[in-house]
Parts: C-alpha cells; structure tokens; sequence
C-alpha cells in the first residue's frame, strides 16, 4: 500500500450534519464518521431560520476532531449541503429555513410577472415555493431591509466554503436549485431576476464543480489544529449532485432515488430537457458532475415517517426504525394511500393526524394503528415511484431497467422492496453515504488522484457493497397510481 490520503466531507443534510474522513489508498475510500451534530431550525419572531453559526462552530468541531486523532494531513475539505438555502452577507442574522412561511402565497404573485412556462424555459427547474428565486422575491415584496443592504448572496454551502477559504463562489450544482442559474448558458438568469426587481449585485461568481477554491484560511487552520495546507474544494455542493456522482454503475439505462427527507427520483443526461410535458409532469433539471444534469423529480420523502415519528416522541411514545417497519410490514397493504406531496405534508403540526385527514377526505378507511400510518407512508412513495418511473421513460423515450436508490433510505428494506414490487424493476441499493462519497471522489479528481468520473465511480463501487431487490409480482400499484391521482390536491 502506497500513501494514504485523508480527504474530509461535510455533510449537511436538512436534519443533521456530519464530518467524515475518508483515506484513500489508491484502490479504495474508507470512509468513517468523525463528528455528527443535529441540524433543526430555530424560530426567532414568527420565522424559521438556520442556526448557521452553531453550524459553523460543529463544522470546525468535526475537522479539528480529525486533526486530533490521525496522524495524516488533510488531502482536501469539501461542503455539501441541501438546495435552495442561502445567506446574504453584510447583514446581521441567520439564513431563513425553506419551510418558513414567509413565501405563502408568493409564487403566485411572481406568475403574475413570469409565467411558468418561461421560468422553467430559462432555468429547467420546476417553480416550488421554496427555490432562492421566490424567498428573494418575497423579500422583494416586502422592502425587506436585508435585502437592501446585502452585498452578496452565498448559497448555504458556499457559505461554509467562503468561511473556511476566503472565497466566495456560487458551485454550479447547488447554484441551479435557486431557480436563478439560465440553464442552457450556464450562467445567472439575469433578465429573469431584473423582471422580478432581484438586484444583480448580490450574485457571486461560478464555480464549476471540482473548482480549488483555495488553502484552509491560517485562522481557521490553527483554531483546528491543523498543520500544513489543505485545499478547500467546491465539490457537488448539492448533496444530491454528490450522491449522484458517487453511484457505480449508473448509466443512460438506469433511474436513481436519492432517498432521505425528500426523495430525488430522477435520470442523468448531458442535456436538460425543457419541453411542456416535462414542466407538467413536475420534473426539474438540477446541475450535475461533469458537465451532467439531472433531470428529477422532487418527492416528498422520508420527512413524512420522520415527522411521524417525533409527534408520538413528543406525546411520550418512543419507537425504534425496527419497531416502526415490523409495525408496518405486518400491517394490511393498500389499506390506505395518500399524495406524498399535497400540501398538507409541508410543514404540519401534526403529521399523524395530517395523514389520517387526508385518507378521511379522499374517502379512506383512516390509518388508526402506528403500522398502519407507516405502511401508508411507504406504499404512498412505492407509488409515486411508480408514476415518477413511467413519466420518466416518456420524457427520456426509452426504457429505464434498474433503479439505483442511495442515501439513508437505501437501509430500509421495507421501501426498497416496495419500490421494487410497484415500479416491476430490480432495486440496487448504496451506497447508504453516497453525498459523502461523492464530495470526497471530487476532491480526489480536483487534487489529480483520480483521473475523471468515470474512475471515481469504480473507486466507490470498490469501495462498498450494495444490495440488491428483485421485483415480486402481484399487489395493487396500478390501481395505486390511479387511487393517488384522484384525490384532491392529486399530482401534476
């Protein structure tokens, strides 16, 4: 074995964050946690925002947690975060969180300036109230002062970069789920923005993804401990891009799911696709690695058995992951099934009851025991699987044979089996750290150890094993799509 590289990933998921190492010896990347924190947002006067500077705080936690128990330098650090996010600097305050309810009723107002139609031509994403373009917007409508005042907007991972290396850099992949980036030039939609009175001079310049940003700033770098230089990498800033690029095997006959608090149903292409069915049918086309896009739809995912499961913590009953699916794979199937997506799931008080409410008003027997809540849960995605499947070989014009899904989701073997059963394809599931892998076989590309993506994805297939789900025949998901899309609120 030759040298032994350390590169760190940090993590942000919309519930947590992690900082992970991973050595790389050559062949294969071992990847191991090193410091995980709790990622909840704070309410501060009526409004939802982000704890960035406790965040901050975790991030240099983890990394000089690192530095204390290796003997190793650092190869690189790369941030890797959800979409949409964002701070704007010269201002006091925290980023607002995208389910604030600040942007209610806001994308209406801006169809009145832009029709969709035009919106999705120029940007490839789907409208949804919470992209950058409609929080800056309602920030427009308001007069909002910090608006006025901002020099410069950072999405929340190029926050963390601009922190830790001086530079402020908008990566590509996260800068297309602002709704702000022209698809097709790959720059910042400025007509766009000026008819929605966006000021232009908070935008920051583009980085591809794979970009050196620059060293780890000496401040920061001492605070940790560390000693020498270490790169600071604008990886696939997007955790969805990471996760993504990090899936062996993953080719023009596959579909992926990045499954976790949304579920990311989608294909990758060297194009987007822009055409009307595409917009209808609800598919957005983010930025990928390599100069890919990915073409996918937003699903509500995990955040609906997430949600369920802290309403019975806070009434007193505490379940396991294992309880919550014995609970379920012993429960009646196709008893009740809901739209993952109507707007009730958002943000509710109450999850539980939230689902029961709807099955009652599409005609459902309610979901009464907690197997019975989840079973919904999980059969309700398995569905919309399906549906996103079928729409997905339409627009691409040719069939898809296998579904990769990766990310925490790819654990639960209940809804992996359910997704094999209803969408009639075999299930690859892993890598379960597929963000992390990503991030760091970018930094291995951008620092010359690993030649492109294509030899990055043999280095993470080397590096983990997956499983794989064969579809079982029979059950109602046919009849399932057409008991979805029948409701109120139904799908696009």
């Amino acid at each position: 074995m030759g040298r032994v590289t350390d590169y760190l990933a940090v993590d942000l998921g919309a519930s947590n964050g992690r900082v992970l190492a991973a050595a790389w010896d050559g062949d294969h990347f071992g990847l191991r946690e090193v410091h995980r924190f709790d990622n909840q947002p704070v309410s501060v006067m009526g409004h939802l925002h982000w704890d960035a500077l406790r965040l901050w705080a975790e991030v240099k936690a983890g990394i000089a947690r690192h530095v204390a128990t290796s003997s190793r330098g650092v190869g690189g650090v790369g941030v890797d975060s959800w979409g949409v996010d964002f701070a704007l600097l010269d201002r006091d305050g925290n980023p607002y969180h995208y389910r604030d309810s600040r942007t209610d009723g806001v994308l209406d107002h801006a169809l009145r300036q832009v029709s969709r139609q035009d919106l999705f031509a120029a940007t490839g994403i789907q409208p949804m109230q919470i992209n950058t373009i409609f929080q800056l917007y309602s920030m427009v409508r308001a007069a909002d002062a910090q608006l006025a005042a901002a020099d410069r907007l950072l999405p929340f991972p190029n926050l963390i970069n601009y922190w830790l290396s001086g530079i402020q850099a908008a990566e590509i992949t996260h800068a297309t789920t602002t709704q702000c980036l022209d698809v097709g030039r790959q720059r910042w939609a400025t007509d766009l923005l000026t008819t929605l009175e966006i000021p232009l001079r908070i935008l920051p310049s583009l980085a591809e993804p794979g970009t050196v940003l620059g060293p780890l700033l000496p401040d920061v770098g001492a605070e940790v401990g560390l000693r020498g230089v270490a790169p600071v990498v604008a990886v696939g800033c997007h955790d969805t891009a990471s996760a993504i690029a990090a899936i062996p095997g993953l080719d023009e006959h596959s579909a992926y799911i990045s499954s976790g608090t949304w579920s990311l149903m989608g294909v990758e292409l060297r194009a987007p696709i822009v055409s009307d069915d595409a917009l209808e049918s609800g598919f957005t086309n983010e930025g990928g690695v390599a100069g890919t896009v990915r073409l996918l739809r937003n699903i509500t995912g995990l955040w609906l058995v997430q949600e369920c499961r802290s309403q019975w913590v806070r009434e007193g009953a505490r379940y396991t992951w294992d309880q919550l699916l014995g609970a379920a794979e012993e429960s009646e199937p196709f008893r009740s099934l809901i739209d993952p997506d109507d707007p009730s799931f958002l943000s509710p008080t109450d999850m539980p009851a939230a689902i029961r409410n709807a099955c009652i008003l599409s005609g459902q027997p309610a979901p009464d025991t907690v197997g019975q809540v989840i079973r919904c849960c999980f059969e309700s995605l398995a569905v919309r699987y399906r549906a996103t499947l079928k729409d997905l070989e339409s627009l691409v014009g040719s069939p898809l044979e296998r579904i990769h899904v990766v990310g925490g989701g790819s654990q639960n073997r209940l809804l992996c089996q359910l997704t094999a059963d209803a969408c009639e394809r075999p299930v690859v599931a892993g890598p379960v750290e597929a963000a992390a892998l990503g991030n760091v076989m970018v930094q291995a590309i951008a620092t010359g150890e690993l030649s492109d993506i294509s030899q990055g994805r043999s280095a993470v297939g080397a590096s983990v094993s997956v499983e794989r789900y064969e579809p079982r025949r029979g059950g109602a998901w046919h009849e399932g799509v057409g008991r979805i899309r029948s409701q109120p609120e139904a799908l696009a």
